[in-house]
């Protein structure tokens, strides 16, 4: 399932001369800035950063917890859902108030002194501390889920929020403007990049490393929030059984076919042999907490999803508040016309996708929603 300038992006980053070993595409893969969302390829003392992407360490975080759904199910999940929608900013721009509480402080204390340690530049996002807690928009989301065990989950999907967005653009700006002063052509603007050993490489990792770890903090922030949330609902405190957070949109230092690379994974999940992830599918599908093979080929990553088959605008122009309503029955969530671009009809078939990367992982458990909380 993979359309025709989706492999022209691949081919494209293939032709650049520090590229190795090649350019892996995952089963969900589909058309994106600078490469398609579901590009996996490591490159030799270089980095693309639009290639990485604009919110940076982007990925999940996954909770399996002490409770049956068969000792919840008759409880109402209204009430669940809007303590959720009280604890965690939603949408695109929502963020915390100034007076954060003890467990967030300690993380954004963590975040202030990386910044300081390794001379991170914060001036472009001064409000950053009270982004970390926060969902965002599109196809971020909460949701409770139940196994094939009847075991209750919780699973998120968020990562770098606006600060991850503003150091982004500012090293794609850098990239592109090194590019222009040394008159490289590229095929497209996207796909310039910085080289080891300048400044601007040293500046971008440094910035790069500092947004992945906010995203991962920003995830583990909420997990807590619904994990309180979940507690006070349920009657007594949530008792973790199994947590997983990985990333899906960043670059690390990897070994592979012999050579030290920059691998940078946009739209993928790591899957080293053991490896344990998490793939999510659509609004309204199975997600898969699956672990990797260790597939070298495939660079020893899976796919973070189901990958989009039309656009947003496409979907809403298609689809209607009925038609998603069809698509999420016996499922809590709240109704709005601003969700009908997540209808799993924009997406690939997520049962589909987890066929196609039988050799990249093997599934553990499939996770059914019974709640999805989504910002604008």
């Amino acid at each position: 399932m993979v359309e025709d300038s989706t492999m022209e992006q691949a081919k494209q980053i293939a032709e650049l001369p520090f590229v190795f070993p090649h350019v892996a595409l995952m089963p969900d893969a589909h058309f994106g800035k600078g490469s398609s969302v579901g590009t996996v390829f490591g490159t030799d003392r270089a980095v693309i950063p639009a290639a990485v992407g604009v919110d940076i360490g982007c990925g999940m975080i996954g909770v399996r917890t002490q409770f049956a759904w068969s000792d919840l199910q008759d409880k109402d999940l209204t009430g669940l859902r809007s303590a959720i929608e009280a604890a965690i900013p939603l949408s695109p721009g929502n963020y915390n108030s100034w007076a954060l509480d003890p467990r967030t402080e300690a993380r954004t204390r963590e975040l202030a002194q990386l910044a300081e340690d390794t001379g991170v530049n914060l001036s472009h996002s001064k409000n950053w501390r009270q982004q970390l807690g926060s969902l965002g928009g599109g196809n971020h989301f909460i949701e409770l889920c139940v196994d094939e065990q009847d075991r209750v989950w919780m699973f998120l999907h968020s990562g770098s929020r606006g600060v991850g967005n503003k150091i982004a653009q500012k090293h794609i700006k850098a990239a592109q403007k090194v590019c222009k002063r040394y008159w490289i052509q590229l095929a497209d603007p996207d796909l310039a990049y910085l080289v080891e050993g300048t400044d601007e490489f040293k500046d971008y990792i440094t910035d790069l490393h500092w947004a992945q770890r906010f995203a991962f903090l920003n995830r583990e922030e909420m997990m807590d929030r619904f994990a309180d949330c979940l507690g006070d609902w349920a009657g007594q405190p949530v008792v973790e059984e199994e947590r997983i957070n990985c990333h899906h949109n960043y670059t690390v230092k990897e070994r592979h076919y012999g050579r030290n690379v920059w691998l940078t994974r946009k739209g993928a999940v790591s899957a080293e042999e053991g490896q344990l992830a998490l793939i999510p599918g659509s609004m309204g599908t199975a997600s898969y907490v699956v672990a990797g093979k260790g597939y070298p080929p495939g660079l020893k990553s899976a796919p973070h999803g189901a990958g989009r088959v039309m656009s947003r605008t496409q979907a809403k122009k298609r689809f209607t508040e009925a038609d998603l309503a069809s698509r999420m029955e016996g499922i809590v969530y709240r109704p709005g016309a601003e969700f009908v671009d997540e209808i799993p009809d924009a997406y690939k078939d997520i049962d589909q996708v987890i066929a196609d990367a039988k050799d990249l992982v093997s599934v553990k458990h499939t996770l059914r929603q019974v709640l999805n909380v989504k910002g604008t």
